[in-house]
């Protein structure tokens, strides 16, 4: 099963039906062909109000690729960063709790890009990679369309003693370490795909 987040709302790509049925609320399509996708995509984006759509196909990874055609497609990376102390970093951007991430440049892999990503939304250096965790998908306007933006997720550890430093070109305005028992802070005020990794990691959100 594919989740894609429309804001605050969830579109699933699935080809179990029952189980979907049974465990979730919202409006329910059986896929037919991509011209009829694409109006479904089309009215979900509209209409505000179905918080949730799920759409069946018996081949999920073939319905996963011909939905990603109905968008302009973007890769990503970003970075679960945990310290020494046991805290995780996140960012503050645009009134939300975020975690560093961004687009992949020319020829560049997906471990790198979040690396680098981390180190200039953050200021932090001596990070390291421990292991890949989840991919995570959102749709947002992009020059005059929808884009797809594929967020794959990595852990990584940092054991230096730098100060954060908040990237404001980026409208990062503060950089942060939460302790675990203060986790609930940023959950209050974060996107969902955010809760969905650390869901992901084994942390209650």
């Amino acid at each position: 099963m594919y989740k894609v987040f429309f804001n605050d709302r969830a579109l699933f790509l699935t080809d179990d039906f029952s189980k979907n049925f049974q465990h979730r609320y919202g409006l329910f399509m059986k896929y037919r062909d991509k011209d009829d996708l694409h109006e479904l995509i089309e009215l979900y984006t509209k209409i505000t109000r179905i918080k949730s759509l799920i759409v069946f196909h018996y081949d999920v990874e073939e319905l996963r690729d011909i939905f990603r055609t109905c968008f302009f497609p973007i890769d990503a990376a970003g970075g679960v960063v945990k310290n020494k102390k046991g805290e995780y970093l996140f960012i503050y951007r645009r009134d939300k709790w975020d975690l560093p991430k961004g687009k992949l440049d020319n020829e560049e892999t997906f471990q790198q890009a979040a690396l680098r990503e981390v180190c200039e939304e953050t200021g932090l250096s001596d990070l390291t990679i421990t292991k890949p965790l989840i991919s995570t998908y959102h749709t947002y306007p992009y020059k005059g369309q929808l884009a797809l933006k594929k967020t794959l997720w990595f852990e990584m550890s940092y054991s230096g003693d730098e100060l954060p430093v908040p990237q404001t070109t980026e409208d990062i305005t503060e950089v942060r370490w939460f302790k675990e028992h203060e986790l609930f802070i940023a959950f209050q005020n974060t996107y969902g795909l955010i809760k969905d990794v650390f869901t992901y990691i084994g942390l209650k959100v």
